[in-house]
């Protein structure tokens, strides 16, 4: 995803941017010659341990670990062989556990990143608004500047861009309109004005920061936010913000 990232830095914003057990004579699990190891009925120790652990993971595996490979393991990976399109034997052989390998690796980064999405979207509303002051923001230096018109190809644009906005190290997903409105980069912050930037006619200048070669504010929106001209939620922005919170 292209997402960019975007610093915050104080009230400007720089955009850049988871039974029982019958127990026979133990052996241990036997080892093929390419190092991959074959575990079934009888095979004891730590890579069943492993095996189980996994199969656990998954839901095929009910019982306490043990690190014995008795009839309930043997069951729980024919579930798992059956499941997968593998060779029903009950034998964790170097397929099934390179097949139980991927599954477990993708549930925990399948979990990471719903663990990363609920992290990043933070409501406006009573929370991102007491970190992030305003939803309008200005860069603070003209290379700032330079910069964010630089990420939009070198023009001011209403197209609204997934962003993560860091604030002394909390990050939340955002999204960003770098079209520069409703103030004068020569006239007083608050000053009733004519002719502020983007159309916006006669008004309270927006414009705070003076001399970062940028006349009035770029937008950012948070989850749940909503615009300060419709005190609606705008769902090209709020799109954003979960693309933006999808990202990591």
């Amino acid at each position: 995803m292209n997402i960019k990232k975007a610093v915050i830095l104080g009230t400007v914003g720089l955009m850049i941017s988871v039974g029982s057990i019958t127990y026979a004579a133990p052996v241990s699990a036997k080892t093929v010659t390419n190092n991959a190891v074959i575990m079934k009925v009888g095979s004891s120790g730590k890579a069943v341990t492993d095996l189980q652990l996994k199969l656990k993971q998954l839901g095929y595996f009910n019982v306490d670990v043990t690190g014995y490979y008795g009839s309930i393991t043997k069951a729980s990976v024919i579930r798992f062989q059956r499941d997968n399109g593998l060779i029903v034997d009950g034998i964790a052989g170097p397929q099934t556990t390179s097949a139980l390998n991927r599954k477990v690796s993708n549930k925990n980064e399948v979990s990471r990143s719903k663990v990363s999405s609920q992290t990043l979207l933070v409501p406006w509303f009573s929370e991102a608004e007491n970190i992030f002051p305003r939803g309008a923001v200005e860069p603070l230096t003209p290379k700032d500047t330079e910069i964010l018109k630089k990420i939009y190809g070198g023009n001011w644009s209403w197209e609204r861009r997934a962003i993560i906005v860091n604030v002394n190290g909390r990050e939340m997903a955002a999204s960003i309109a770098a079209m520069p409105h409703a103030g004068r980069d020569d006239q007083p912050f608050g000053k009733i004005v004519d002719n502020r930037s983007g159309g916006y006619g006669r008004g309270a200048n927006l414009d705070g920061v003076k001399n970062n070669n940028m006349s009035g504010v770029v937008d950012i929106h948070f989850y749940k936010s909503k615009t300060h001209g419709t005190d609606r939620v705008d769902e090209r922005h709020q799109q954003m913000v979960l693309k933006a919170a999808q990202s990591k």
